[in-house]
């Protein structure tokens, strides 16, 4: 990786923003993502072993403590980054992100104070296509300091770009193996209405509900969130690798590559790369496809792998 140029508004610390989570929030989380019937765990609050779907951090910096719904264009505005131009919150996609998991998350956060505290990395000027806008966001417990999750996201503002701001870093890519057929391959059907049901976690941009906004950033209408994709296909390594155990999954990334629409077919393809760490954690590199097409690439993760399935439909 090539060092890192300086970032106007590296360093920037956005307000801590208060969160906060219901019983009823994880299990409508984990069936968004189509988390199945025989993972009780994520879907039935009295099961034995009722726990959190590890990624659902990743929708609280969208949720906060709401439960009602949100105008997500007013509140994705307000807090400007200083030093660099004002970006509009509506022409803007996932670019990359990853979560390194810490801490389980209790089931509900009820008489407790979480908070996501979020520090800008860099704001990168990628010309005429846009600006990358990269973010690191840590789950803290305020009363403890005790950190659960530390995510590292990347927003790409279409068409935003030509001020004069570094280019910042190369990408580290993780491609899978080059000759080798998946190790697991998982193929999840969406419904048409699959992002009407995820938004409700607390995503609530219209990208995904009005063809309007698609339309006008070439789209053709309706899309599916990137972090349905991204949360739906650590389902599918956790299933199918991990026992659907959530303390067997340590750390996931992916980027996004292209547009889902609700309806596609998506087709996980997993790779085991042999090495593990002392914990046992074994490296995973993986792509997801739609209609053949790459919507998720440089995919990593480290899992504890227990179980080795077919391939599913």
């Amino acid at each position: 990786m090539s060092s890192r140029s300086p970032s106007p508004g590296a360093g920037f610390q956005y307000p801590a923003q208060a969160v906060s989570w219901l019983k009823r929030d994880v299990l409508l989380f984990a069936a968004s993502i189509n988390c199945t019937a025989n993972e009780p765990q994520f879907l039935y609050e009295f099961d034995p072993s009722f726990a959190v779907f590890p990624t659902y951090p990743i929708i609280l910096p969208f949720k906060g403590t709401e439960s009602e719904v949100i105008d997500f264009y007013a509140k994705q505005s307000a807090t400007p980054i200083p030093g660099v131009p004002k970006f509009d919150p509506r022409r803007v996609v996932d670019g990359q992100r990853s979560i390194e998991f810490l801490k389980p998350l209790p089931t509900n956060s009820t008489g407790r104070k979480f908070e996501v505290r979020g520090t800008v990395v860099g704001v990168y000027d990628k010309g005429k296509t846009g600006t990358v806008v990269e973010t690191k966001n840590e789950l803290v417990d305020a009363e403890t300091g005790e950190i659960y999750t530390r995510a590292i996201g990347s927003g790409f503002f279409i068409g935003q770009g030509g001020w004069g701001g570094p280019a910042g870093p190369k990408s580290v890519n993780f491609p899978p193996p080059q000759g080798k057929k998946a190790d697991v391959t998982h193929t999840l059907k969406l419904s048409n209405e699959a992002a009407l049901l995820y938004r409700l976690n607390g995503d609530y941009n219209p990208l995904h509900a009005d063809p309007v906004p698609g339309q006008k950033m070439g789209f053709g209408g309706v899309i599916m969130h990137g972090l349905f994709t991204w949360n739906s296909a650590a389902h599918a390594l956790l299933q199918e690798l991990g026992g659907s155990d959530p303390a067997n999954i340590k750390q996931y990334q992916a980027r996004f590559a292209s547009p889902v629409k609700p309806g596609d077919e998506l087709v996980t393809e997993a790779w085991r790369m042999g090495s593990k760490d002392n914990q046992g954690f074994e490296e995973i590199r993986f792509i997801t496809k739609a209609n053949g097409k790459v919507v998720l690439s440089n995919g990593k993760a480290l899992i504890k792998v227990v179980q080795k399935s077919k391939s599913k439909l």
